[in-house]
């Protein structure tokens, strides 16, 4: 943990950050999975280095976090400005991944924990993000890490390849939220 450090992404990263997000999602090399895989619920590729490129470009308000251990990549987290549901400053927090190999050693946590104190830095009183609803163990890992279900569901992009090919019919994105508190003194909203 000691040798962990987190930086900002840069064009440069994203074919290792899309690489690492794959394997987080569906699986390193076709086989291994660890326990937040979606390994039989969607299919293909999660991202690729051109569709990082490109959300990259269209947002000045998202940007990409990467964890290293010394020159390995561990984890990624994307995080997005947003207006909240309350018209409140908020941001949405998507793609974390951990190589399934370094999960469970407290990396999504450090990771997630980054991308909240970086929304709140920059004026957000709450963070949003969205979870595929039979990925039940994974939901529960957020609300135990203060996220609760707002009673939204936002239906899956089944015709956008983008997200992969979906193996299970009826697939929806349940929306999660956590308060983030005050904007802290002098932070741009």
């Amino acid at each position: 943990m000691s040798s962990w450090t987190i930086s900002f992404c840069h064009p440069a990263d994203l074919a290792e950050v899309a690489d690492l997000v794959n394997a987080a999602y569906r699986g390193e090399d076709g086989y291994h999975m660890g326990w937040t895989s979606e390994m039989g619920i969607v299919d293909g590729l999660r991202t690729t280095r051109a569709a990082l490129l490109e959300e990259l470009a269209a947002s000045a308000q998202m940007s990409i976090l990467l964890l290293r251990d010394a020159a390995e990549l561990l984890a990624s987290v994307r995080i997005e400005r947003i207006v909240g549901r309350d018209g409140q400053p908020a941001c949405y927090i998507s793609m974390l991944a951990v190589r399934p190999s370094a999960q469970g050693r407290g990396v999504g946590r450090a990771m997630l924990q980054r991308a909240e104190a970086e929304g709140h830095a920059a004026g957000a009183q709450m963070a949003r993000m969205t979870v595929v609803s039979v990925r039940a163990s994974l939901i529960a890992w957020y609300e135990r890490r203060g996220y609760r279900r707002t009673g939204e569901t936002e239906r899956f992009p089944y015709e956008d390849m983008r997200f992969g090919v979906p193996l299970l019919p009826d697939l929806e994105f349940v929306v999660m939220e956590k308060s983030l508190g005050d904007p802290k003194p002098g932070t741009t909203r």
